[in-house]
């Protein structure tokens, strides 16, 4: 466990960063291995289907883990304020609205998934195998759910250990599953969806075991008897938070929109383009994970000054992470979509995509760090109005530009949506710090004896 409150900065949050970005990792690592299985064991179209169906996932898994992260704010800071009472209460209203929240996004998914792949002007080459994926997916979204939530929880009281330890095994679990169920067994697409949907069960328990093994979070049954004021509280810094994470999703799914629209060649090459991404701003992204348990644990304990120090921080890990992986991007794009991809056509245009992305990655890169501390500190409508923004700039940048170049459309939308967040997430953050920073130093002042 790391106390954010009293360690060194630089270290406590290092200490906290090093076993969180290797589980970030980890999970995108046997995604990429997900992917590579699919593609090489199935061909380019079944890895189009379970790409297909990456926006959609993120619109409705998102909204599970914007809420859960929202929670995880509200928990890390009654965890700082050293309220243990109000952190067990804390903790059980989470899961009890979690829960509530898995039954409601599962019926609603399985009810709206064939209307939303037409949406996406899905390929009929791929709608059997999108439905067939996304109908086994999303009819496990509670093993997700569980595993986000209780992994939230840990991280909120600076345990980024175990979450690492789910996640080795359930990865190593996941490959072992998609060779199985996929290459052996011949299952196809489902095979994928099973293995995911298994691994996720063995890492929320890992989590689960850890939880309930902690003194201070052990629950009783009175603690599952909350005042309305503890729920709406959840609500408040959950909710914009969620749809923060969906708004975003939208964008993300008018993209893909465009992209269907194409041929099976674009969304095989956007569904690549984006797991790269997704791995390459990773580090970025656990900086930023670390920036909002640090921040929810100073904001608490009302340590403002530390806070500004654990900035400053963070953003040299996201601008380490940018130089490196960056130019990997811009450098290497032709190598890394062959990985991948197969066909001539899609690693073309992967190849037309990765370097404009590769060069903008800066900005998404210190959007995590700024957006997860205003989020730390309990104000989550302005992260929901850069998500609301984000979507217009994807949306308008799209549709303007994709039949006049083409692809690179996709990538200038991603790096427009990335700039006019950052904006909006770092001016948030100084105009909420600053006040508090002031007037924090302003009573130390006071305290300070006079010498005559």
């Amino acid at each position: 466990m790391v106390d954010f409150t009293k360690e060194s900065v630089s270290k406590s949050i290092l200490r906290f960063y090093w076993p969180l970005l290797m589980t970030n990792m980890l999970q995108q690592l046997y995604n990429f291995a997900d992917t590579f299985i699919v593609g090489r064991g199935l061909g380019d179209q079944a890895l189009a289907a379970v790409g297909n169906m990456g926006s959609l996932f993120f619109l409705i898994v998102g909204f599970s883990m914007g809420i859960s992260n929202g929670f995880g704010i509200i928990i890390a800071q009654s965890f700082g304020a050293k309220d243990y009472e109000l952190l067990k209460r804390n903790v059980a209203g989470s899961i009890e609205l979690a829960l509530g929240i898995a039954v409601l996004l599962t019926g609603t998914s399985l009810v709206l998934l064939p209307d939303a792949l037409r949406f996406l002007q899905t390929d009929e080459l791929i709608m059997a195998d999108s439905l067939t994926y996304g109908y086994i997916i999303f009819g496990g979204l509670i093993c997700s759910i569980t595993y986000n939530v209780s992994a939230c929880i840990l991280r909120s009281i600076g345990d980024s250990r175990t979450p690492l330890k789910a996640i080795i095994i359930s990865s190593v679990l996941n490959l072992f599953l998609d060779s199985l169920l996929i290459l052996v067994l011949h299952m196809g697409v489902a095979g994928a969806a099973i293995a995911t949907l298994f691994s996720q069960v063995v890492s929320a328990m890992v989590c689960i075991r850890k939880i309930r093994s902690i003194e201070y979070l052990r629950l009783k049954r009175e603690h599952f008897v909350n005042e309305r004021s503890i729920y709406i509280t959840l609500f408040r810094n959950g909710i914009p938070m969620a749809f923060m994470n969906s708004i975003t999703a939208v964008g993300c799914m008018v993209v893909q929109y465009f992209v269907n629209g194409f041929g099976v060649d674009y969304t095989s090459a956007y569904s690549v383009c984006s797991k790269y991404i997704n791995l390459f701003m990773n580090p970025a992204c656990t900086a930023g994970n670390a920036m909002s348990a640090y921040t929810g644990q100073n904001y608490g304990a009302k340590r403002y000054d530390r806070i500004r120090e654990g900035l400053l921080v963070c953003l040299t890990i996201a601008l380490v992470s940018y130089g490196l992986l960056g130019s990997i991007m811009y450098l290497m794009p032709r190598a890394l979509a062959g990985i991948l991809l197969e066909g001539e056509m899609p690693i073309a245009l992967a190849a037309e995509y990765l370097p404009i992305c590769g060069i903008m990655l800066i900005l998404v890169d210190c959007l995590f760090v700024y957006r997860s501390g205003v989020q730390g500190m309990g104000q989550p409508l302005f992260p929901m109005i850069s998500g609301g923004l984000e979507m217009v700039m994807r949306v308008t940048i799209i549709a303007l530009f994709m039949n006049k170049i083409g692809f690179r459309a996709a990538a200038y939308a991603e790096a427009g949506a990335w700039f006019a967040a950052l904006l909006i997430n770092a001016v948030a953050f100084y105009r909420v710090l600053g006040p508090k920073l002031s007037m924090s130093i302003k009573k130390r002042h006071k305290l300070q004896p006079v010498h005559r």
